[in-house]
């Protein structure tokens, strides 16, 4: 798999690296990008054979909040149907590992992760990335990943996990940084199996009973916005961990929406400043994508087909950037000037920004600056 495979003759000052779950664990948490929930229930082996997602190249299928108590069971058929379906495809000639996606299965609780895990075969686990754990706590972590220890060595396969940090004992003040070290202490005695760390912003916001508008970013929503800053104070000093920024709600943009075309916009479009790019919702997306690399997270949770470009595209590096993380990573210490001849280099207190910076150019590609990416979200887009 590839960023940006759907955009073939895209100008990339560096291209992206192709990946597999069998990429070395240091670039491949970089790599997951704009992760696509699935319910568990949809039969998703068609897309993935015909590759008409575009740009995919990571999803999840849901066994929990996108799937009904009642629909478990089927669910979980479904999902193995389609890790067979894939696995049949590669071995048959019919799809290649390399255009498969990460997949990953979000669980609905321990005990359904302890009874549904046994009924991977080997076969189905070669296409699998790994499983995300929802309202991951210091009460269940680490049952979580000492099951997923026992699954790895019973079936002879890697299969990370990516631990989503979402629920009340966060969300709370009072029992919030006590919580997140904890955790981190379960991930710290785990960390082989970790992918990334996920947060889930929407069950924060049901905490405080409030919810962004399409207008706002989540870094708008105060208490929710503490959350997420102190688990990035947490897991990301020193890129400890990758981790990933919460799902945009809102969408509206036609599946085969070309960038050339001009959307049709109601008075009520115009009530707040922003000047129109797409339409709200996508806008709305770019804005918060934006804040998320200011912040720290690589790469989000996303629900429709259509935020998967923005958000892989916004995770492209510019060239400036990158000649910067370079020098800084090729200079042994001091205070340089940049090679643009516009900004201080300090090679102590911005080798980790570098780290990051070059390991996510690896991953999505360099572009020549900051223009490249309206022509990115578009390249392919037909």
């Amino acid at each position: 798999m590839k960023h940006h495979y759907h955009c073939p003759d895209f100008p990339f000052v560096y291209n992206p690296v192709e990946f597999n779950k069998y990429s070395d664990k240091e670039f491949l948490q970089y790599c997951p990008g704009a992760v696509m929930y699935m319910p568990g229930t949809r039969n998703f082996s068609p897309k993935i054979l015909e590759k008409s997602v575009l740009g995919l190249t990571t999803l999840v299928l849901c066994l929990e909040d996108a799937c009904p108590e009642q629909d478990v069971p089927a669910a979980e058929e479904n999902v193995l149907q389609l890790l067979d379906t894939v696995s049949n495809a590669i071995e048959s000639g019919k799809l290649t590992y390399e255009s498969v996606p990460l997949i990953f299965i979000r669980v609905r609780s321990l005990s359904q992760f302890k009874n549904f895990s046994p009924r991977l075969t080997p076969a189905m686990a070669k296409v699998l990335t790994g499983f995300n754990f929802p309202k991951f706590n210091s009460l269940n972590g680490v049952e979580y990943l000492e099951h997923l220890r026992i699954v790895n060595q019973d079936i002879g396969e890697i299969l990370y996990g990516m631990p989503i940090i979402e629920d009340s004992r966060v969300a709370f003040k009072e029992t919030r940084i006590k919580e997140l070290i904890a955790i981190k202490t379960i991930l710290d005695s785990h960390k082989e199996y970790i992918l990334q760390v996920r947060v889930g912003a929407t069950d924060f916001s049901s905490c405080f009973g409030v919810r962004r508008g399409v207008y706002n970013t989540i870094y708008d929503v105060l208490p929710v916005a503490e959350c997420l800053s102190d688990i990035l104070n947490v897991f990301s000093r020193s890129n400890e961990y990758v981790v990933s920024g919460p799902v945009w709600e809102y969408f509206r943009q036609s599946k085969n929406m070309m960038f050339e075309e001009v959307q049709i916009h109601g008075k009520d479009d115009f009530l707040f400043k922003y000047p129109l790019i797409f339409n709200n919702e996508i806008d709305g997306l770019i804005r918060e994508v934006l804040l998320d690399r200011a912040n720290g997270f690589i790469g989000r949770t996303v629900i429709h087909p259509t935020h998967v470009i923005y958000v892989n595209a916004l995770m492209a590096v510019t060239k400036e950037e990158y000649d910067d993380a370079c020098q800084i990573l090729d200079t042994k210490d001091g205070v340089i000037k940049s090679t643009k001849s516009n900004k201080m280099n300090e090679v102590n207190p911005h080798s980790s920004w570098a780290k990051n910076v070059y390991m996510r150019a690896k991953a999505f590609g360099v572009i020549k600056n900051e223009h490249s990416y309206m022509e990115l979200f578009s390249t392919g887009n037909d």
